[in-house]
Parts: structure tokens; sequence; C-alpha cells
């Protein structure tokens, strides 16, 4: 018997269903714009080094890794990604971690949201920012029971973080302050980075407030040179508060299958982390970790890899973002890191009225069926709380092809969007 009731389907199964559709009606691949992770591999280099820890019969190299940080792969990743060098600012820490997802869905226990105070566990507040790939909501609200703000980001605001509308937020829901308060910059669906100015205002609220800040980094890599800065950074400057950002070879290095990242953050932070981690995950695969931590060693040549695929991305967004453009959409936001792009849904479509029930997802299914080009729709909860109906598609697919772009710009001259 069933012990946790179906809650309907999830919104990436629903895409695949509607891939296959169009696929056996037509008998052509679909334009596919919705796959959200890398469409490449790791650079040789790095597979090189996977296969040489692979076969070096080290015991630390196939054992558990626990905390362990073989050949110093966490510091080298966080200086990669944000600059900071850690071993000059002893009131921080660093740890690997087996993938952000696993990471994130560990941080409000990290917060003691677990501890046996019936009044703490009752009140205990998460405030984090819709639309976004919610896996700290999902996490912290459903399967933990906490209290959920959503800090909305809205398209007036370019989806950029709101410092107002997140202490107007915690108002509506007769809250002082949160617990935790996490963010996902440069973000998904949203590839907006967040400024140093934003970040200030922001840790000078947590401080005030006594709020534990996370970012999910993920895109910090792939973000446009003076685009982005990193919460590390700027939040090393600040030893009052208590802060983690986390970092990945998924989307840095084309390596999802890797299972591998890093968090750096304020010492009592991580170590309140590892306390929880030991309990749940042994590390990751220490082979591989290793095989970053040398590769990283030469930060020249990782860097001109990261490079390398974020210049792939660049080229890619700039075809597609002029061609949905030209076809009449209107974007939700700027484009800023990796290879997110958003888009605000119309009211009409090829001919039609779409119903404002769900508009988003009725979009996104005509032009499926009309057209082949597949996206995922989202909906923001919006400026003044009425949700905004909005589009997602991405260049994990190789649209500068040529076939595939003749396909897409027929496609697209066929949607003829009205706002």
């Amino acid at each position: 018997m069933r012990l946790i009731p179906p809650a309907g389907i999830n919104l990436f199964q629903l895409i695949y269903v509607l891939i296959r559709e169009y696929r056996e009606r037509t008998g052509l691949e679909p334009l596919n714009l919705s796959l959200g992770n890398p469409d490449g591999v790791p650079p040789a280099a790095i597979r090189a080094l996977k296969a040489k820890y692979a076969q070096d019969p080290g015991y630390d190299f196939h054992t558990y890794a626990e905390d362990k940080n073989l050949l110093r792969f966490a510091e080298q990743m966080v200086l990669i990604h944000s600059g900071l060098d850690v071993s000059g600012h002893p009131h921080l820490r660093v740890l690997p971690i087996a993938g952000i997802k696993t990471a994130s869905a560990l941080i409000p226990l990290a917060c003691a949201l677990h501890l046996p105070d019936k009044a703490r566990r009752s009140s205990f507040r998460v405030a984090s920012n819709l639309p976004a790939y919610d896996v700290i909501g999902t996490w912290s609200a459903s399967y933990l029971g906490a209290q959920r703000t959503v800090w909305p980001l809205t398209s007036a605001d370019n989806m950029r973080l709101n410092i107002g509308r997140l202490k107007e937020a915690l108002r509506r829901d007769g809250a002082d302050r949160a617990d935790l308060v996490f963010v996902i910059r440069p973000g998904n669906p949203a590839a907006v980075g967040a400024s140093a100015a934003d970040w200030k205002e922001l840790i000078a609220l947590c401080v005030e407030k006594r709020m534990r800040l996370v970012n999910d980094g993920a895109y910090a890599g792939l973000a446009a040179s003076g685009t982005h800065v990193t919460l590390a950074s700027v939040a090393k400057d600040y030893p009052a508060l208590e802060w983690l950002e986390l970092y990945s070879v998924s989307k840095s290095y084309n390596d999802p299958g890797a299972r591998l990242g890093a968090l750096v953050g304020s010492k009592d932070f991580v170590e309140d982390f590892i306390l929880v981690k030991g309990n749940t995950d042994s590390g990751p695969v220490p082979g591989v970790m290793a095989a970053y931590g040398d590769f990283l060693s030469d930060p020249k040549a990782a860097r001109a890899a990261l490079d390398e695929i974020r210049g792939l991305y660049e080229k890619r967004l700039a075809y597609l973002i002029p061609a949905l453009k030209k076809a009449g959409l209107r974007p939700a936001c700027a484009t800023e890191a990796g290879f997110f792009t958003l888009w605000k849904t119309p009211k009409e479509a090829f001919g039609k009225v779409l119903p404002e029930e769900n508009r988003h997802e009725a979009f996104n299914r005509a032009v499926i069926t009309e057209t082949g080009i597949v996206g995922v729709h989202f909906s923001a909860p919006g400026d003044s709380g009425t949700p905004e109906p909005l589009i997602r598609y991405a260049v994990c697919a190789d649209v500068l092809d040529k076939t595939f772009q003749e396909r897409l710009e027929a496609g697209l001259a066929r949607i003829k969007p009205v706002y």
C-alpha cells in the first residue's frame, strides 16, 4: 500500500510525455529546448585523470571519502569560482559535497530544524525565491514541515533579488525573520546574477535579524564577465554573518554524473552541516574528487576549460535569444549566466486565445504540438500577487546546427504571440 499519496504528475515527467507524444505522432525528433543539464561531457583532461585515479591502488581513492578533502579539491573549487583564497580567513571553512541537490536538502537540518524543541519546530521558517528549481522549498516545507515564506522574483525587477520584497513577504506571513534565507544566484529558471550591492543589503538584514544565508551557486562558473558577484567574495568580510555558498562541477565542467561539488562558509555553519551530513552520506566518490583536485591544481588550464564551456553557451544564446525575440516573444529577464532564457507567456498563440488558468502550460503544450519546440513552463508569484506565467527555453542542444535552425525558425514563425 502506498504511504505517500500521489500529488499529480511531476512537471518534467509531463514534458517527457509531451515529447514522446510528439515523436510518435510526427515521426520527428522534437526541438528540445527543455533540457536543463549539459549536453556535453567533461574535457578530455578530466576524463583522463578520472581514469588515472580509478586505476590507482591508493586506499584513499576507493574507500569512504566522508569529509576528506583530497588534493585540496574544495579550496581550489572555491578559488576558481569565487576568487576567494580561504587560507587567509580562519573564520571560514570549505568542504567537498556529493552534489548541490543532496546538500540543499540537509541545510534546514544544519540550521537545527530537527532539534527536540517543539516551539522551534513549529516556527522554523525558510525564505526562498520563486520561480526556482525548488528543491529547498520541497524539502523544507513539504518534507520537513517548516514554515515557508516565498520571496518573489518578478519580471518587473528583471528577476533580481529585491530585498524590499523579502521584507514584505515576511510581514505578509506575520514573521519578523526567517531562520534560513536560501537563494539561487545566478538563478534557474531566471539566469540572473547578483551584485555586491545586492549581497551587502541582504547580508545587513541577515546579520540584524540573525538569519543564516545560503546561495546555490551552481551556475556561478558560467556567468558572463561583469554580470555576477559571488556571495563568498563579499560575505568573507562579514564575520558576524552565518552563511554558505555551494558550487558544482555539474554545470561548470559538463559533469553532472560526477555528483561532486564544494561549499564554503562560516566555520560554525559548515561544522553544523558536517554533523548532519555524517548521518546522511559518506561523501563524494574519492577517485573523482582526486581527479578534480589534480585538474584544478593547474589554474590556467582549469580556467581555459571553464571559459571554453561558457563560450559555447554564449554562442548558442547569441543565436537563440534574437530568434525568439524576432518571433515576438518578450523576455522576462536578461540571461547573464549558463544556458537558460526566460520569457513571458503570451495571451494568444497560433491565432487562438490561451486559457487564463494555467496559461503557461497551455502555451507550452500548443507550441510542442504545433512545432515540436519544447520548453518548460513556470509560474512566478507575480508583481501584485497575481501569478505570472513564464516559459523557459534552454540551449542544452545544438541550436547552431543549420537543420535545427531551419526547423526552429519555421516553427517560431507560426506562433504569432499576442500579449
